[in-house]
């Protein structure tokens, strides 16, 4: 099974991308946390999404960063070579799902948490 890479990861209960985290853990799903913030969920440390780390195999890349920080990560993203992209609430650009599409990865405008919930994912 392919990995999920979280961007935007945190260890803040509170987020919806660290919800995302204990879904894809609770359900066995093999994910790697990539944010701006350090450290620790769900026993895996967080990347640090400036270092532009390699992530081998990625099947999924869930965005919880706003259309306004993504540019700046859009080569970095591109790089991991993910089968899809999912835009959840409040992430949707269309700028960058031209670039996907054209490199024949697929964008999804969806949530992470309710493709999880019903067997979607």
């Amino acid at each position: 099974m392919k990995t999920t890479v979280i961007i935007g990861a945190t260890t803040n209960p509170s987020r919806y991308a660290f919800l995302a985290a204990s879904m894809l853990n609770e359900n066995k799903y093999d994910f790697i946390p990539v944010g701006i913030k350090t450290g620790v969920v769900f026993g895996r440390q967080i990347l640090n999404i400036k270092e532009k780390l390699t992530i081998g195999e990625v099947g999924t890349v869930t965005l919880y960063i706003g259309p306004d920080h993504q540019p700046e990560w859009y080569d970095y993203i591109l790089s991991l070579s993910p089968d899809r992209v999912i835009f959840n609430p409040g992430t949707e650009n269309e700028e960058f799902e031209k670039l996907l599409i054209e490199k024949n990865i697929e964008p999804i405008q969806a949530c992470t948490l309710v493709m999880l919930r019903t067997g979607q994912y």
